[in-house]
């Protein structure tokens, strides 16, 4: 493991003035469970500000994926449906397990949250395909959507993860797109969700998701 980084069970704590909820979570797939992200002392405040945002934003996103597969399975959706948000669960935990394992870098870390945030997007799809037209499942696919977009731009040729607009925009449609997925009944605040494999993380896999 890098230098930087220490073992332990995922937390998201509350940050900021515009605050992601608090979630308590762990996948595994012997099971393993993903490191707590320790960084050393950054040069500067500003640099902390900037890791604790992409770090923060890309374990709620897998949690959002998580909890859009568990929501369907619980539910007994059709099968193609399972299986899509499974996937997409799983590609979100393994884009947080690399920005987990890999040293602090602030364009890296941001695509980590780019592609968590895309994956997560692509299982609040199967989540409204499940419950229908109602009026939450697409308020909430739809702020999955925003979130999505808003960390690609973070993470775009514009931002490279460091521009304090771009990720404060990011932040704030993360935190959107979780509230709309806590009022259609896809997760809620202080959900521990249960073990859930990330899947095959081959080298090359691993590589992909800093791009």
């Amino acid at each position: 493991m890098v230098a930087g980084r220490r073992a332990g069970a995922v937390r998201l704590t509350p940050r900021g003035s515009r605050a992601l909820p608090s979630y308590v979570w762990s996948v595994g797939a012997r099971p393993v469970t993903l490191p707590l992200i320790r960084h050393e002392p950054p040069a500067d405040r500003e640099t902390a500000r900037t890791e604790r945002s992409h770090a923060a934003r890309a374990k709620s996103a897998a949690l959002r994926a998580a909890s859009v597969c568990h929501h369907v399975e619980r539910h007994e959706a059709p099968e193609h449906v399972v299986w899509k948000a499974t996937h997409a669960a799983r590609v979100s935990l393994q884009a947080l397990a690399v920005l987990s394992e890999s040293a602090p870098d602030p364009a890296a870390d941001s695509r980590c949250a780019r592609n968590a945030a895309a994956a997560a997007a692509q299982a609040a799809q199967m989540g409204q395909l499940h419950d229908g037209e109602s009026e939450t499942a697409v308020a909430a696919c739809r702020a999955a959507l925003g979130a999505s977009q808003a960390a690609s731009a973070a993470a775009g040729r514009a931002g490279l993860g460091v521009d304090e607009a771009l990720n404060t925009a990011a932040d704030e449609a993360e935190a959107a797109a979780v509230a709309a997925a806590e009022r259609a009944g896809w997760m809620r605040p202080g959900q521990r969700l249960p073990e859930m494999s990330a899947g095959l993380r081959s080298p090359e896999l691993m590589a992909m998701m800093h791009f």
